[in-house]
């Protein structure tokens, strides 16, 4: 099992920036690869950035390429989310998962945390 918590959300307005954090324990040897996906109210929840086992891999939605920065720290078994630039339609609850798997597809990752919000203001 791994427990993730993710931390770093608030409230800011439009082109700030936030760092947001995703924390795992457990079987923390692993690393596994790791996903960033945020839901806003009323819709589903979408894909944001990807970052694989070592770091060098990463993928990222579009609508976001260019503002969000996804890394990983293994040493602190913490992956990162730096989003600059913020916009109003940014606004969402951000998750971050992870499997062994690496995908980056929502259904298919097993361990979830909890979620942070992210409310940016125009």
């Amino acid at each position: 099992q791994v427990q993730l918590v993710e931390s770093g959300g608030g409230y800011v307005q439009a082109g700030g920036s936030l760092r947001l954090s995703c924390a795992a324990s457990g079987r923390t040897s692993s690393n596994y690869p790791t996903g960033w996906f945020r839901q806003a109210p009323g819709k589903e929840r979408e894909f944001v950035a990807f970052v694989g086992r070592s770091g060098p891999s990463t993928a990222y939605a579009d609508s976001v390429k260019g503002r969000f920065t996804i890394s990983r720290d293994n040493a602190k078994n913490t992956v990162y989310l730096q989003m600059n630039n913020l916009k109003p339609e940014d606004t969402a609850v951000y998750y971050c998962a992870a499997d062994p798997e690496g995908t980056l597809l929502a259904p298919r990752y097993r361990f979830w945390g909890q979620g942070t919000q992210v409310t940016v203001s125009s």
